[in-house]
């Protein structure tokens, strides 16, 4: 399992707007390989949002990355003044994996070498 979370500062005053945004978007998720689910989460405070993808592994990650599917959804864009800034990338590796029927430890030490992209 890989996930990747982005962090969205959103103008309070176009937050419904935002929201809008991503409930008519594309996202073409369904036809990539590897991909798992998907969330758009709104946070406690006004304006906090975070994008949340999780993926069977690294590598499915970056082969969206690389794939027509990324670039017909990411071409669809923002308008502008929405964002406050750029979104912030977060990219991780579960440690323990929990629902309410299973539990997952990694079995695996932290690479101390592990660098992700810088966006």
């Amino acid at each position: 399992m890989y996930l990747a979370m982005n962090r969205f500062t959103v103008n309070v005053e176009r937050e419904a707007e935002w929201e809008q945004i991503w409930k008519d978007r594309e996202t073409y998720l369904k036809e990539v390989p590897g991909f798992v689910q998907f969330m758009l989460l709104r946070g406690a405070e006004p304006g906090d949002y975070i994008s949340y993808s999780a993926w069977e592994s690294q590598a499915a990650f970056y082969a969206w990355t690389q794939s027509e599917a990324f670039r017909k959804g990411h071409a669809q864009g923002t308008v502008a003044g929405v964002l406050m800034g750029p979104p912030q990338l977060g990219l991780y590796e579960p440690v323990i994996n929990e629902t309410a029927y299973t539990r997952e430890l990694t079995d695996t030490s932290p690479d101390p070498n592990r660098r992700g992209p810088r966006h």
